[in-house]
């Protein structure tokens, strides 16, 4: 496995953060959210919500798919494996 730190610098800023790993997990139980419905999910404001997400999706943890007027957000394979490991991290 090659590491190379800014691409992984990247990823890992993506998720450094305990309401985008809060998105991340609601997103996996209940995909294709707009940024409205995930900020009432954590009774949060709309443009901190949308800031979270656009960090997400730059690290590639998340995918917009655009339907009409709104923007729907679901994880990708990438957060998936971010989920298990910090999962397997905070049981040991």
């Amino acid at each position: 496995m090659s590491i190379e730190g800014r691409p992984l610098e990247r990823i890992i800023k993506g998720f450094a953060n305990h309401r985008r790993l809060a998105i991340l997990a609601l997103l996996k139980k209940k995909p294709e959210l707009s940024v409205i419905e995930i900020a009432r999910a954590f009774d949060s404001n709309y443009e901190n919500t949308s800031d979270h997400i656009r960090k997400l999706a730059i690290a590639g943890l998340v995918l917009k798919r655009y339907q009409g007027k709104e923007v729907r957000h679901k994880i990708t394979e990438r957060a998936e494996a971010v989920l298990s490991f910090c999962k397997e991290l905070s049981e040991n």
